[in-house]
């Protein structure tokens, strides 16, 4: 079993940086994200073994390649019994499983109910903590895709307190604007700016896009106000697309659920692409995105996780990819990809159906 591909005229970097412009392309550009099991399963069905990401992705005809270092540094979190830390932030997981495979749940919470003093100390590694001579191979080696620094939990601020803290204490806080909330939320991001500033000079001309991300939305309503985003959220996020800006590289941000309402707040800060688009949330139907921000975004993802992919035939797959295409691709500025990772209760035959729609119905 194999995906046929598009004829192609151009280099998936040339697609990527001419997406981003609204530029005519030959074909839309094409991105991947699954859980493990699911990709463990499209490996096999495809016969890639050790499931091989690079080769899978050369399968799929995949334009994205993501960089950022990996975390090198001592040991700063206590373990705790039964879950696994993260040695970078702190949080604590553990595997649960389901009938189709499983996922890392949260099980411990350092801050919750913490006072002052323990938020304000919790400890942080150092930018200097990072391997950034490889990431730079990286960069060097993926000359000729569309490579980005981040990834949707850089920048985040919601998510990465909740991780801590549990959500209720995170949203709590941060309305609150709690003065020791705040000091965490800033002594996360300063680490997070300084290994991108680094990443950045060492990587000019080899980055094409910097990614961004902070899950605004429910499926049916706005998380948080947008007095709430404009106060706490958004002079953060500035701060990153002003230091992409630097590079003169535009900046994509990750948003799950209903997130369009701060969609003109971003264009205004700067940012050109919005990602994850989930197509049953509130107000995040191709159409409505398309009719409101087309020209003035790019659009990464529409494709549903929670829809004919996981639950109908190949053949409303290739539908829905047809129409999601039919309304996002003319005009340019679309980036073909899944709202999220791929589930695993996703058929295997409707993940390859997805792919093989994109190079069929893809073509400008």
């Amino acid at each position: 079993m194999r995906i046929v591909k598009a004829k192609e005229s151009m280099t998936s970097k040339e697609r990527v940086i001419k997406t981003f412009k609204h530029e005519k392309t030959d074909r839309v550009p094409i991105d991947y994200a699954t859980n493990p099991t699911i990709h463990h399963k499209l490996c096999q069905a495809l016969g890639i073994q050790d499931d091989n990401y690079l080769l899978l992705y050369e399968a799929l005809g995949v334009d994205y390649r993501e960089i950022w270092p990996k975390y090198i540094g001592p040991h700063i979190y206590p373990e705790v019994e039964g879950c696994k830390v993260n040695p970078e932030y702190g949080f604590y997981t553990r595997w649960i499983a389901n009938q189709s495979g499983g996922y890392e749940d949260f099980c411990h919470y350092p801050l919750k109910d913490a006072d002052e003093e323990k938020i304000k100390t919790f400890p942080f590694p150092s930018p200097d903590d990072y391997d950034y001579e490889t990431a730079l191979g990286q960069m060097e080696k993926f000359e000729n895709y569309g490579v980005y620094v981040g990834h949707p939990g850089i920048g985040d601020i919601i998510n990465s307190t909740g991780r801590v803290m549990g959500m209720e204490d995170a949203l709590v806080n941060l309305l609150m604007e709690d003065e020791a909330t705040l000091a965490y939320v800033e002594q996360k991001l300063r680490v997070e700016f300084g290994v991108m500033a680094r990443l950045l000079d060492k990587g000019k001309g080899k980055v094409d896009f910097v990614f961004l991300g902070e899950d605004l939305g429910t499926q049916i309503a706005p998380m948080i106000s947008l007095e709430m985003y404009r106060r706490v959220i958004k002079p953060n996020q500035k701060k990153f697309v002003d230091l992409a800006a630097s590079y003169n590289l535009p900046v994509m941000i990750h948003t799950c659920g209903s997130s369009s309402w701060a969609y003109e707040d971003f264009i205004e800060i700067g940012v050109q692409a919005v990602d994850a688009l989930q197509p049953e949330a509130a107000n995040m139907s191709p159409r409505y995105l398309k009719d409101h921000f087309g020209g003035r975004l790019s659009f990464h993802g529409c494709i549903s996780t929670a829809g004919p992919l996981a639950y109908g035939t190949r053949e409303e797959v290739i539908e829905d990819v047809k129409k999601t295409l039919s309304i996002m691709m003319p005009g340019g500025g679309y980036h073909f990809a899944p709202t999220h990772q791929i589930q695993d209760n996703s058929p295997v035959e409707n993940v390859i159906a997805m792919y093989q729609a994109a190079h069929t119905y893809g073509v400008y």
